[in-house]
């Protein structure tokens, strides 16, 4: 049986000093902020932290967020969630963060001999909170290992998840190359340097200094090492997903996600690679793939307003907030000229007003965002060998 303690909290605290730059505080968010609680759950693994901000809106699902490593939900999400764009989502769902074991602030350390949990444990650690709460279906947004996490939990319990926003997420296990280079690292590296240059790419590392030395100070003072060593040992201990994109018009038995999925990369983020691959796994009629421009590792803290909009778009498509305020997205795709592919395939719900933009935006000029997915289409031509996923540049 679980156990809770229930703090009720004044205000949201910082991590860091006031203009360290977690979040772009607007004044709603402190109205938000003052319906804010902390749960601590004691759980076979120790203690997970639940955040909980504002309160569930009858059968609605609940938005449940798993952070990255490195990182814990105010430092991963605080910026996302405190910007004005996002409280009209605050508005229309309850938010459920999730901290995983002792990625918590001020969280002790595991006593020696402890085992961390692997990716699939953590996963199925996430019904027994959606029982606690009362919860019976949840919108995923997850970043890196949080998403992998996410991932395992959908496919497993299919019924709990009604859609799933995945930034950064790699769905195979670490490969011998990588494995060898981690290694390699570990030996000449501390692990705030291994950290960041998971969440950062090398370019991104150079240009943003402020950013950087932010999310620096963050990881070498702010969590407990210890256990933020055991959660980075067990995120490049995955095991693969064991994924697969059905094919068209056929009857198999391939595993992928029955769930609408959006996948969001920035374009200078070192997991560009992982996150495209992920998109050749997916049923195209459920997948929606988003790549920001002008955006790193982290696009939930460096473009929060585009964001937003994609989510906002999102769980449109999926039947809520259908009279929901957009802009951002409309604007920067025509300036840009980039389009969305078609996708004809059918949502769990009836995609209404913009989030029919969202889906079916009429492709002019496809930028396939993928040059290994769909491989038989015609991508300058008219003929498409099956459906494929919306891809967007933004």
């Amino acid at each position: 049986m679980m156990a809770q303690q229930d703090m009720i909290l004044s205000e949201v605290r910082r991590l860091l000093v006031e203009n360290a730059g977690f979040s772009e505080t607007a004044n709603a968010s402190s109205i938000q902020a003052l319906d804010t609680k902390e749960y601590d759950l004691d759980t076979p693994y120790g203690i997970i932290r639940v955040a909980v901000r504002g309160s569930s809106k009858g059968a609605r699902p609940v938005i449940l967020t798993v952070h990255d490593i490195g990182m814990n939900h105010k430092s991963c999400f605080d910026t996302l969630f405190n910007s004005e764009d996002m409280q009209e989502i605050i508005l229309h769902f309850a938010i459920y963060h999730i901290d995983l074991p002792g990625q918590q602030e001020r969280a002790p350390s595991f006593p020696h001999g402890y085992e961390y949990p692997s990716l699939d444990q953590m996963a199925e650690l996430l019904p027994a909170v959606l029982k606690h709460f009362s919860l019976k279906s949840v919108i995923g947004l997850g970043v890196g290992a949080g998403a992998n996490i996410l991932t395992r939990f959908a496919l497993n319990h299919k019924d709990h998840v009604e859609g799933l926003c995945l930034i950064n997420i790699n769905c195979n296990a670490e490969g011998w190359m990588d494995w060898a280079a981690t290694k390699l690292t570990g030996w000449t590296s501390n692990l705030t340097d291994i950290v960041i240059s998971h969440l950062f790419s090398k370019d991104e590392i150079h240009t943003n200094p402020n950013l950087i030395h932010t999310y620096r100070t963050h990881i070498s003072t702010g969590l407990n090492h210890h256990n933020l060593q055991l959660f980075v040992n067990s995120y490049n201990s995955r095991r693969d997903l064991e994924i697969g994109r059905p094919f068209p018009g056929q009857h198999n038995h391939r595993t992928t996600l029955q769930c609408p999925s959006l996948l969001v990369v920035g374009d200078n983020s070192p997991a560009v690679d992982a996150v495209v691959d992920c998109n050749t796994k997916l049923d195209p009629t459920k997948t929606t793939l988003l790549k920001m421009s002008d955006c790193g590792g982290l696009p939930q803290v460096v473009q929060p307003a585009k964001l937003t909009e994609a989510i906002k778009y999102f769980v449109q498509g999926m039947g809520y907030m259908p009279a929901a305020s957009m802009t951002r997205l409309m604007r920067s795709r025509s300036a840009s000229g980039s389009s969305v592919a078609s996708l004809d395939g059918n949502r769990s719900r009836s995609a209404t007003g913009e989030a029919a933009k969202f889906y079916s935006h009429p492709s002019l000029g496809l930028q396939n965002i993928n040059k290994n997915a769909n491989a038989n289409a015609n991508v300058g031509g008219v003929e498409h060998s099956g459906p494929q996923s919306a891809e967007i540049s933004c």
